[in-house]
C-alpha cells in the first residue's frame, strides 16, 4: 500500500476531525494503526490530547487579572516543650518524607567524621598504624577491606588486618562503618 495524494487527504481530514487512528485505519484500509501514527507524525499533523477536535468558539473577553496582594509574612508557631503525661496520649510522630533534590542541585550536608564517637576514631588510628596496607589485588574475603587515602595516589592502601564475621572491615572499622540505628537517628533530629 503506498500513501496517495488522495488516502493523505482523508487521513488529513479525519485527523482534523478527531477521529482515532484506528479509526482512520479502518476506513482507509490496508494499513494498520500504527502506520497511521507515522505518517501523521511525519506530516506533522498536531497532537492532541483529547479524543475529539477541539469545539471551535468565540473568543470570550478575559476577566481583568485581580490585583495581588502583598504577602504577609506567616507568624511562627510558638512551641511549647512537652508534658510528659500529654507525650503518652500523644500518637505517634508521623516520619518526615525524603526529599528529592533536583538534578543539578547541590546536595544537603552530609554526616561527617566528626559526628563519629572520638573512641572509635582513636581505635581506628591505633589500628590503621598495625594495618597491613593490602593493594587492591591482595584483598581476600579474610581480609578488611577498609580504603584509606587517596585512591588517585601512590599511597593508597586497604587495612587488610583480619575481619570480623560476616562484615566486610576489622572492629575498629566496623565500629565506624556500622553506628547503631539510635544514633544516626538522633543526628536527624
Amino acid at each position: 500500500m503506498s500513501w496517495t495524494d488522495e488516502r493523505v487527504e482523508l487521513l488529513k481530514k479525519m485527523w482534523g476531525e478527531g477521529q482515532s487512528a484506528s479509526q482512520i485505519a479502518k476506513e482507509l484500509g490496508g494499513v494498520t494503526r500504527n502506520a497511521v501514527i507515522g505518517k501523521v507524525h511525519r506530516l506533522g499533523l498536531s497532537n492532541r490530547t483529547a479524543g475529539a477536535a477541539p469545539a471551535k468558539s468565540e473568543p470570550k473577553e478575559k476577566p481583568a487579572p485581580a490585583p495581588k496582594a502583598e504577602a504577609k509574612p506567616r507568624p511562627t508557631p510558638k512551641t511549647e516543650p512537652a508534658r510528659p503525661a500529654a507525650a503518652a496520649e500523644a500518637k505517634p510522630a508521623v516520619p518526615a518524607r525524603r526529599q528529592i533534590i533536583p538534578a543539578g542541585q547541590p546536595l544537603p550536608p552530609q554526616p561527617s567524621a566528626n559526628e563519629i564517637s572520638p573512641e572509635a576514631l582513636a581505635k581506628v588510628n591505633e589500628i590503621e598504624k598495625k594495618a597491613k596496607k593490602l593493594t587492591l589485588m591482595e584483598l581476600t574475603e579474610k581480609t578488611c577491606k577498609w580504603p584509606v587515602g587517596d585512591p588517585a595516589t601512590e599511597d593508597f592502601w586497604f587495612c587488610g588486618l583480619p575481619v570480623e564475621a560476616g562484615k566486610p572491615y576489622c572492629e575498629a572499622h566496623v565500629g565506624v562503618a556500622f553506628q547503631p540505628m539510635s544514633s544516626r537517628r538522633d543526628r536527624r533530629r
